[in-house]
Order: structure tokens, then sequence, then C-alpha cells
């Protein structure tokens, strides 16, 4: 080998090995994020306290599900004297109609980067083609806030994974929206209630699913009979801390790229020590290497 050979050698290894380190490297979550519902009793009792309880755990991103009668600007300064980002936020159904305008420029205050529908309702779900219908006030409202810098998603719960015409209502959804409009947020605790694998959807639809729930459940209730969801009752009570459920976090996560989820947010629906919830959750995820 001679010089010049051996120098363009040593030049292509220099180029080529850290990305081979870092292709050897488990990935983790960098950026831990909070569902603020979770919390939500503390949040209305003290709104300041709990950013700073949730903050002092170590998360770096909260979602908001409400500002408890707080300003845009007033959360912002929250979230700053905190050194909290909130990525996305939640907003119901009826908002996304007159109200929708007002939404996206608080959304703009605060920096939300998503603006996210987190149900549809069962008076929306029952009518002929309502969940095409929801589809199109999805790809609307995706049309609104794109012009604001702001993307659109949709959160799942489990009443989305029944037949609709010979179709899931989930599938509707996805072939009835604008990718570039509408994108999702996958729960991937509901997701498994419904007896759906998540990697099947993160293999069909690469890319669409940028936010995830994690959210854990000890085991799942049988429905009384097939193709029949199981009552959000009999659901919330098995809902656990992330890491001591029976959801393989390791087997998902590891899909995360295919999926392109760049924000994780713990949520548990109902928390009996919200706070506790919260820590051991943050302690898992900080450990998991996948």
């Amino acid at each position: 080998m001679n010089r010049r050979t051996f120098l363009g050698s040593m030049a292509a290894a220099a180029v080529f090995a850290p990305r081979l380190t870092w292709a050897s490297d488990p990935d983790r979550i960098e950026s831990i994020g909070l569902q603020l519902y979770t919390v939500r009793g503390e949040m209305k009792r003290n709104f300041e306290e709990t950013i700073a309880k949730v903050a002092a755990i170590g998360y770096k991103e909260v979602e908001f599900a409400g500002y408890f009668k707080r300003t845009p600007q007033q959360v912002k300064a929250v979230l700053d004297h905190n050194g909290l980002v909130a990525p996305s936020m939640h907003v119901d159904y009826p908002s996304l109609f007159e109200k929708f305008p007002q939404v996206v420029a608080g959304s703009q205050v605060i920096g939300n980067q998503y603006i996210v529908c987190p149900w549809i309702d069962e008076k929306i779900r029952s009518i002929p083609d309502g969940w095409k219908r929801a589809a199109e006030v999805f790809n609307k409202a995706g049309e609104i806030s794109k012009k604001a810098g702001i993307q659109f998603a949709y959160h799942n719960h489990h009443f989305e994974f029944v037949q609709v015409n010979g179709k899931l209502a989930y599938d509707i959804l996805l072939e009835e929206t604008d990718p570039n409009l509408v994108q999702l947020e996958m729960d991937l605790c509901w997701m498994t209630v419904a007896g759906q694998d998540p990697l099947k959807y993160f293999s069909r639809y690469p890319g669409r699913f940028p936010l995830v729930h994690v959210k854990d459940i000890k085991n799942i209730p049988q429905a009384k009979k097939p193709g029949e969801w199981v009552a959000f009752k009999n659901v919330t009570p098995n809902m656990t801390p992330v890491g001591s459920g029976s959801i393989d976090w390791k087997r998902l996560l590891a899909h995360s790229r295919e999926a392109g989820i760049k924000h994780y947010f713990v949520e548990q629906d109902y928390a009996s020590q919200p706070f506790e919830a919260i820590q051991s959750s943050y302690a898992y995820l900080n450990n998991l290497r996948f």
C-alpha cells in the first residue's frame, strides 16, 4: 500500500467510524415528556408549583390538556421559568371550528409545534360517514395550522378500532387525511388495549407518528364479545407507571426511527399518587436503552 492509498484509507475510516459507532450504540429518549393530564388535579390546585415539580423530576417537555384559566402568555412564562418546552397541546373537537384560529394564535405564543385533537365525540362517530367527516375537519384544521407553522395531529384511544364498512375506523382516518396536514399521535397503550400491534402501523405508514403517548397497563380486561371494546372504567384502573406493566417497551421503541417519533409523552390516565407515578415512569425511561 503506497502513501496515497494509506492516507485515503485513513480518511475513509475517519468519516465512517463515527457512523459505525453511532449505529452500534443503543438508542435512548433524550428528552422525556409528560402529558399533564396525568397531574390535572394538582394543576388545578396549584398550576405553577405542579409545573415546577414536573421539571424537578427531570422532564424536559410537557403536553398541555388545558391551561386552567391561564393566558398563553402566562403559560409561556411558567415554562420559561422552569426550563421546559411544550412541543404540543391537546384541544377538543368542538374547538376545531370557529375557535380554532384563536387556538392556533395561543399555540404560537407558547411555542407549540403540534396541535392535537385527542377525541372524536361519540355523536360524530355514530353517524353515517362520521369518520370521513372527522377526517375532513382534521384536514381543514391542518390547513389552518400549517399556515401558522404548526402541525395538526390526532390522538387515538381504542374506539378507533371498530369495523366501519369493512375497514377499521383508524385506517379510514389515515387514508382520508392528507399526511402533510394531519399526523398521528399514537397512544401505545390504547393501541395495545385495542388488540393492535403498533409496529404494523409504523411499517405501513412510516414517519407518520411524530408523537407517542407512553403509558403502561398491568393486564387488559377482556371484551364481553368479539369486536366490542372494553369499557374505559374497566381499563383505566389497570394502568400503571411505565415499566411496571405488560408492554414490551424495547420492542416498540426500537422502531422509533421508522415511526418518525420525535416526542415521547408519559401519561397515566388515573393515578392515585400521580407524582410518584410520573417519577417512576421517568426513572424507567431515563434508563431504557433500545
